[in-house]
């Protein structure tokens, strides 16, 4: 195919996908409670609907007073205020502090009129019943959460394509927010091709392998935020893939199709995505090892990738290529930071000219830091990958690293 004579570079391949891809932006927008929307994207801007803290708040146990009163005071020379009561947790305090006053508080109480400082409590010491010493000056302001400090009312606090984490969870409850829009999640269809590939939970004849890709490329995809659709395994034949290719068209956002991406007589992916509508495939063949003869496809508005059928290739090309464009169709307008650690390679890697490499690899920790030790294995052997703890880039014109030269490894903890 004359596609795979012109190997792109896997950002130029991306592009080139996304750029074929309508506008930015969730397919749908969904509204869920908050409680149960970790992990998903935000389709709608939130605005505060009351400051945060909603009241001046004391951030130790200690005594309101007013500032001035304190100004001089030392441990030989305290001053002396009178205390007019204690601010009750839960509830606005009843004393307002005049001056010579103060008022026992906890950390978290609301202040009370008047106050606009906490003494903390090791600061002071009991002079009499109903009077305290205060050893140490405060500032206007000091040991005091201002109202509003944290989030002004009306204030933009989360924005649209924003993935919810666990503080993002937290502080939409602060402020009372229980439900929010998000977008949908994706469907991505994942179609495994192969005469010799067959359902994890049988016996495998001679010739034959279990399918291993469908169920790796659903976790990433559930991983990435999408919502994995398996449509089972596909004879090599042409008019089979083609109707259940069709298929995942009309009830996916995305379609995966692995194996039947290499150029031989047995490739037919290309062919039954060109059916398929256009534009079709934008590109066949990345300068990538391993996954180069990947398959990057739109039709008819809907992208569909073909993946290299060796578990490896598949796995680590879908990282490159289906995460991203699962974000893209979340409307994920912040890019996700990769968890990576410094290390330096155990021993020399060869590389060719002209592809990035992608090196599996397990870290060992010595004395200087990690030593990034590489796990060999070809592409069909998915526990390669099962023992590396992640992977190395290679860039294309490298001809390849020796040992003791920096990297960064990019862990598998996420897509």
């Amino acid at each position: 195919m004359p596609e795979f004579l012109h190997l792109l570079p896997p950002t130029q391949a991306l592009q080139r996908l996304l750029d074929a891809l309508p506008g930015a932006g969730p397919l749908q927008v969904e509204r869920l409670a908050t409680a149960g929307s970790l992990g998903r994207v935000l389709a709608e801007a939130v605005r505060a609907p009351h400051p945060l803290p909603p009241f001046p708040r004391s951030t130790v146990d200690g005594y309101a007073v007013r500032a001035a009163d304190t100004f001089g005071a030392s441990g030989s020379l305290p001053a002396y205020l009178q205390v007019a009561g204690e601010v009750p947790m839960g509830a606005a305090p009843a004393v307002e502090i005049r001056p010579g006053r103060a008022a026992l508080v906890h950390t978290g109480g609301m202040m009370p009129k008047g106050a606009d400082a906490v003494v903390m409590v090791e600061d002071t010491q009991r002079a009499r019943e109903g009077e305290i010493e205060v050893l140490k000056p405060v500032a206007a302001g000091e040991n005091v959460l201002p109202q509003g400090e944290d989030v002004k009312a009306g204030e933009v606090v989360l924005t649209p394509g924003v993935r919810l984490r666990p503080q993002e969870i937290g502080g939409l409850m602060a402020l009372g927010i229980t439900a929010v829009a998000v977008a949908r999640r994706p469907r991505v269809a994942i179609l495994s091709t192969g005469d010799e590939v067959v359902p994890p939970e049988a016996q495998p004849a001679p010739g034959q392998v279990r399918d291993v890709n469908s169920y790796t490329l659903s976790g990433l995809v559930a991983q990435a935020g999408g919502e994995p659709l398996r449509y089972g395994i596909i004879p090599d034949d042409r008019a089979a893939l083609e109707q259940a290719a069709r298929r995942a068209h009309r009830e996916a956002d995305l379609v995966v199709i692995t194996a039947g991406s290499s150029v031989s007589t047995r490739d037919i992916t290309a062919e039954v995505i060109r059916s398929l509508g256009a534009p079709g495939v934008l590109v066949h063949g990345v300068s990538i090892k391993p996954g180069k003869p990947t398959i990057l496809a739109v039709a008819q508005g809907v992208p569909m990738i073909g993946l290299p059928g060796n578990p490896v290739s598949a796995l680590v090309v879908a990282r490159l290529f289906v995460a991203p464009l699962i974000r893209r169709l979340l409307g994920m307008t912040h890019q996700p930071y990769h968890a990576e650690v410094p290390a330096r390679m155990a021993v020399n890697i060869a590389s060719e000219t002209g592809r990035e490499d992608y090196l599996p690899v397990r870290l060992e920790t010595t004395q200087e830091g990690f030593l990034a030790q590489p796990v060999y294995g070809r592409s069909n052997l998915i526990f390669t990958l099962v023992r590396a703890d992640g992977l190395v880039r290679i860039p294309p014109a490298a001809t390849g690293l020796q040992a003791g030269d920096p990297v960064r490894v990019r862990l598998f903890e996420g897509p």
